[in-house]
């Protein structure tokens, strides 16, 4: 007896893309018989974690046939104290991408439409569809605006209605690294009903430079009460292989979240390595030293060749190749270069390139030279 599942599955998920990872090393390694691999597809920290973090890991791995704390009490204390706000307002989850799914899960039906932005963050459409709700997808930026590519607060605003229930905003933006500026967001949230949840993702914002005017939602919570930020640990906090981010929110709403959260959803050693790494002030501070000066190698080397890109403040690069990126991420793989082809955020002609080390940067920069020459 053969068994029909997709007839089977709910109507979102059968035709639901699944999202996709950047190319693993070991991949690399199976399919090239590559040793020598650099890997700027994920938008990692080159530092890896702080030192704090890892020996707080390894102090909490004789606690292993024990559940984490369900309730995250020590983190939660440790971001409540770093953040100067309640502790009920706080959800943690298995990375930021397991709130955004909270979010989806705690307020999206299939009667109800989530508003996002062309080339925004791909998880998404995913949870969106998943639920069985409505995806609707404003026009972003056009190509000669000043945040070419960018979130388009007028056009998201337009598709808002009766209907609408989540409006997600990535704040810097992945894939883009484009950002709404302090006045842009600040104004969509005072425009936006008090009945439409608005989700400001900020996996990024520690990377984000002050003079550019990127600003820290998290100000505006008591003002927005329908306001939810989340954050993550994976990026300039270097846990991205522990899954351990958290959202920001009025704490009725966090109740809602911790109530669709699965139990112990966040691991033992995650949970005292993010309560560690915040501490970690310096760690942190040289992670942007070494974002900043390897972001301005990839500047300098795009002015150079010379290529496009689209503004970032994020641990990222979006490169406009004059060609089919695919067919150019193909050929970095063969010089054991990894990097993020962008076809599917509709940026067929881009390679999105995290910042490395000053090594793995200019490595990067020579095989693209190399290719570009033809």
């Amino acid at each position: 007896m053969t068994c029909d599942f997709f007839s089977l599955a709910a109507p979102g998920v059968r035709t639901l893309q699944p999202y996709q990872p950047g190319k693993p090393e070991s991949e690399l390694r199976r399919e090239y018989g590559l040793t020598d691999i650099i890997k700027l597809a994920s938008n990692e920290n080159p530092l890896g974690p702080s030192p704090r973090a890892l020996t707080a890991v390894r102090e909490a791995l004789n606690g292993l046939a024990r559940y984490p704390d369900g309730n995250g009490f020590e983190l939660k204390s440790a971001l409540s104290a770093k953040l100067g706000l309640s502790m009920a307002m706080l959800t943690l989850g298995n990375g930021s991408n397991d709130v955004l799914e909270l979010v989806a899960r705690a307020f999206l039906t299939p009667e109800h439409e989530a508003v996002f932005s062309e080339h925004a963050f791909a998880v998404y459409p995913i949870v969106t569809q998943a639920i069985g709700a409505t995806a609707r997808i404003a026009k972003a930026h056009p190509d000669d605006h000043a945040m070419p590519h960018g979130h388009d607060p007028a056009a998201m605003l337009a598709l808002i209605n009766d209907r609408t229930r989540v409006v997600f905003i990535a704040n810097p933006n992945n894939p883009t690294g484009t950002w709404l500026k302090t006045a842009e967001l600040e104004a969509f949230l005072a425009a936006v009903p008090e009945s439409v949840i608005v989700v400001v993702d900020e996996a990024y914002g520690e990377y984000v430079d002050p003079a550019a005017d990127c600003p820290n939602a998290l100000h505006w919570l008591e003002r927005f009460p329908n306001l939810i930020v989340t954050r993550t640990f994976s990026k300039a906090y270097g846990l991205a292989g522990l899954r351990v981010g958290y959202a920001v929110s009025h704490p009725q709403a966090a109740d809602l979240l911790n109530r669709v959260r699965q139990p112990f959803n966040v691991n033992s050693l995650a949970l005292v390595a993010a309560a560690a790494a915040l501490d970690d002030i310096s760690h942190l501070e040289h992670s942007r030293a070494l974002n900043d000066a390897g972001m301005q190698q990839f500047l300098d080397a795009c002015r150079q060749w010379p290529l496009r890109w689209l503004p970032s403040v994020g641990n990222f690069l979006c490169v406009d190749v004059g060609r089919p990126g695919r067919e150019v991420f193909l050929e970095l793989l063969k010089r054991g270069v990894i990097v993020r082809p962008v076809d599917n955020y509709d940026l067929p002609d881009y390679l999105r390139i995290s910042i490395g080390t000053a090594a793995e940067n200019a490595r990067c920069i020579d095989a693209l030279s190399d290719i570009l020459k033809g």
